[in-house]
C-alpha cells in the first residue's frame, strides 16, 4: 500500500479541494451554507488562517488558505470544519461499515487534496480555478453569478472585472 505524504510548510499557502461522500445529486453544501460558514468560523477562532479564496459548490469546495507564521497543521482545521459542519447535520446520510467501527458520519470524504501554492503564477492560477468552477460545473454562465464564491471580494481589490471569464488554459485543466 502506498502512503501519501503531504506538503508541509509553516507559514504555507495550499490549495485544496474537499468533497461530500456521496457527490452525485447531492446539495448539501450550499444548501446549509450557513452551517458550513459557522464552521469555518468557529475553526477560525481556534486556529487562526487566511481564507484568500473561496469556492462553495452543492457537493464540493476549493479554496486557498494561508496559515500564520511558524503553523503548518492545516489537517486539524479540516478536522474541525469537517466535525462541526456534520454535527449541525441531521443525520442520515449511508454510513459505511468502516465508518460505523470508527463511530464517523458518512458526509465528507475522509481524504481531500491539498497543493501547495508555489509562487505567485500559482496562486493566480488556482485563484482563477476557484472562481471559474461554477461555470465549469454548469451551475452558472457568469462568473459573478454565482454567491458563495469569494469572486465579488476580488473585483473589489481590482484582480478581477465583474465580467472576468478563465482563460482556455484554466478551463481544460483538471484540478480534480
Amino acid at each position: 500500500m502506498r502512503t501519501y505524504i503531504r506538503s508541509h510548510s509553516k507559514s504555507g499557502v495550499y490549495f485544496f479541494t474537499v468533497n461530500l461522500a456521496q457527490r452525485k445529486q447531492n446539495d448539501l453544501l450550499v444548501q446549509h451554507i450557513d452551517d458550513l460558514r459557522q464552521a469555518f468560523r468557529y475553526t477560525k477562532q481556534r486556529h487562526p488562517l487566511v481564507i484568500e479564496a473561496i469556492v462553495v459548490l452543492p457537493e464540493h469546495l476549493h479554496c486557498i488558505w494561508r496559515l500564520p507564521e511558524g503553523d503548518d497543521d492545516y489537517p486539524l482545521r479540516w478536522c474541525l470544519i469537517k466535525s462541526h459542519f456534520s454535527r449541525s447535520i441531521e443525520k442520515g446520510e449511508r454510513v459505511s461499515d468502516s465508518r460505523l467501527r470508527k463511530k464517523e458520519r458518512g458526509l465528507w470524504q475522509r481524504r481531500y487534496w491539498e497543493h501547495q501554492i508555489r509562487d505567485d503564477r500559482d496562486f493566480q492560477r488556482h485563484l482563477d480555478y476557484i472562481h471559474y468552477n461554477p461555470v465549469k460545473h454548469g451551475l452558472v454562465t457568469k462568473v459573478k453569478e454565482w454567491p458563495y464564491s469569494s469572486f465579488q471580494r476580488w473585483v473589489k481589490l481590482g484582480i478581477y472585472s465583474e465580467d472576468w471569464a478563465a482563460a482556455p488554459d484554466v478551463i481544460e485543466h483538471d484540478w480534480e
